[in-house]
């Protein structure tokens, strides 16, 4: 059993330096109940062509993007305090994207798998409202 929320699970493999072996401890309790999880985790590569700190307080959240190719992944952890980020999406370079995105669900608090996977459009330079369990993250997949 993990600890945190499924989008905290996610969101460890874009934030973190050794979060692919962590992340797939998990891997067998989603693979049947959630494909699309998986899928999101196949998508991520293995190493990066650009790491840029969004945000973060020691201890408490951070918010981190990373881009390998044209692809970005944006990851969001908090402790176990639920908070709402605004996540500046400046990094990105000029151009229309496609965000695929996992978040907290209403019920993550109370049921750590309760998430919802929104895809959205989005262009450079605006910020992103989100909303993180206790123990929760948000992830996405940011590409052309």
């Amino acid at each position: 059993m993990a600890l945190g929320t499924r989008c905290q699970q996610l969101a460890i493999v874009p934030s973190s330096t050794r979060a692919r072996c962590r992340c797939f401890r998990t891997v067998r309790q989603i693979t049947k109940r959630e494909p699309e999880s998986l899928e999101f985790l196949r998508a991520v590569p293995s190493t990066w062509d650009d790491t840029v700190p969004l945000d973060g307080k020691i201890a408490e959240y951070v918010a981190v993007a990373r881009r390998s190719g044209k692809d970005w992944y944006v990851g969001a952890m908090s402790n176990w305090t639920a908070r709402d980020l605004e996540i500046d999406l400046s990094f990105l370079p000029s151009g229309n994207f496609t965000m695929d995105a996992f978040q907290d669900g209403l019920n993550a608090d109370r049921m750590a798998s309760d998430y919802k996977k929104t895809i959205n459009h989005r262009d450079e330079g605006h910020e992103l409202k989100v909303h993180l369990a206790p123990g929760g993250g948000w992830a996405a997949r940011i590409h052309p």
